[in-house]
């Protein structure tokens, strides 16, 4: 099964990126260096928590 996790910047710590991960085979967090277009540089961007859509 394939969640929805969001990629931050973590120099500015701004939402930057989407994409999906398989909690079974990868237990460990995210890390993925990319674009940052407020930094205006590539930085570490770390995996954050979506929000629960199902909580409304």
């Amino acid at each position: 099964m394939r969640d929805m996790i969001r990629l931050f910047c973590s120099n500015c710590q701004r939402n930057n990126y989407y994409t999906t991960k398989n909690k079974r085979t990868t237990t460990e967090k995210l890390e993925f260096r990319k674009y940052c277009e407020w930094c205006r540089s590539h930085q570490v961007h770390k995996e954050g928590k979506l929000p629960n859509p199902k909580k409304n």
